[in-house]
């Protein structure tokens, strides 16, 4: 895959599988699709080729243009909380490296990414192509505003964070659909929204840490 010897990719792949194991199921992740696709995505593909090494750890690592891309768990986490079923259409806000977009194809029918940086869009939107991901969309505009014309969205993942949740983002949320977004500035708390036909209901979960979202919201 991508140039690399089998014995390399062999090597990663015992790695993922060890990460599953150790840093995801250990911490209470059940949810069957979420592991299969965390155990099939080569992460360190995602990563500068020099902290590929280190892409199975349970860390987060810079990809350039003050973006991260998030640690395992927080991945893992997050899209589980969203409980998503294959026919599902998903937004996500915040492509970065494009790891957590290849995480949301594996598992749902359709993925549609927006990703704030050009060059990030780019390379991500390459790589994934390379490793035959055909699912998806990613353009390059403000999350704030959402993807209307693809919506309504059965999942919203949020990959940035924004004093509060974005009232374009919970408009585009389907009838029983899930938006999963960190929410915060000095402090931070994933939130989950539920909507259940015309009403919104929120959940307070665990403190978390990300780069704040950028474009209208930090007008």
């Amino acid at each position: 895959m991508m140039g690399l010897s089998s014995g390399a990719e062999d090597k990663y792949r015992l790695e993922r599988i060890a990460m599953v194991r150790k840093q995801i199921e250990a911490r209470g992740v059940k949810d069957s699709l979420v592991l299969q696709a965390m155990r099939k995505v080569p992460r360190h593909l995602f990563l500068p080729s020099d902290q590929q090494r280190y892409a199975y750890d349970d860390s987060p690592f810079s990809i350039g243009y003050g973006q991260t891309i998030s640690q395992p768990f927080i991945v893992a986490y997050m899209t589980e909380l969203l409980n998503l079923q294959k026919h599902h259409r998903v937004l996500e806000i915040g492509t970065g490296s494009g790891y957590q977009t290849a995480i949301l194809a594996e598992i749902v029918e359709e993925v549609n990414s927006i990703e704030i940086v050009p060059e990030l869009k780019e390379r991500a939107e390459s790589l994934l192509k390379e490793l035959a991901y055909t699912n998806l969309n990613i353009r390059v505009s403000d999350g704030y505003y959402g993807w209307p014309e693809k919506g309504p969205f059965d999942g919203i993942l949020v990959a940035a964070a924004p004093a509060l949740a974005p009232e374009p983002l919970l408009v585009q949320l389907a009838d029983g659909g899930r938006m999963v977004i960190p929410v915060g500035e000095s402090s931070q708390y994933l939130e989950v929204y539920f909507r259940d036909g015309d009403q919104i209901r929120k959940e307070q979960n665990i403190s978390v840490r990300f780069v704040p979202m950028t474009g209208k919201t930090r007008m």
